[in-house]
């Protein structure tokens, strides 16, 4: 299964101020996720396990039925499931077909345990985003 590489990361927000070899790291812990056009990539309300960028491809975000915005290329979902684990928030359903690359909680935590620059940095820049 691929995994994510860096220049698509060096694209998403959240992983700005990273360095190189903090990216391969988290690159190494991504793997690739396929949808299909009209899948459902997320429901409102149901469990989180997972975080996700958009590599390619577009999806519609509702909340309570009404749409709310888009995704794209560069774009990131889920991150707050990575640390809760609490229910989506949103409803996303991929316009076309998309490739994504997920990161589980599982796949998460090791990796920030081991490395705690990389966890500050993404801790400041999600709390900051909170904000």
């Amino acid at each position: 299964m691929a995994r994510a590489s860096v220049q698509v990361l060096q694209k998403v927000g959240l992983f700005q101020g990273l360095e190189q070899r903090e990216l391969e790291a988290i690159a190494d812990s991504m793997h690739e996720r396929r949808f299909s056009a009209a899948d459902v990539v997320t429901r409102e309300g149901a469990g989180g396990a997972g975080f996700f960028i958009v590599e390619e491809g577009q999806a519609d975000v509702t909340i309570n039925g009404e749409r709310v915005g888009e995704l794209g290329p560069g774009d990131y979902f889920g991150e707050v499931a990575l640390l809760t684990g609490s229910e989506r928030t949103a409803t996303i359903v991929a316009r076309t077909d998309m490739v994504c690359y997920g990161m589980t909680p599982w796949d998460f935590r090791p990796l920030v345990e081991s490395n705690s620059t990389i966890a500050w940095k993404l801790l400041s820049t999600m709390a900051e985003r909170m904000r």
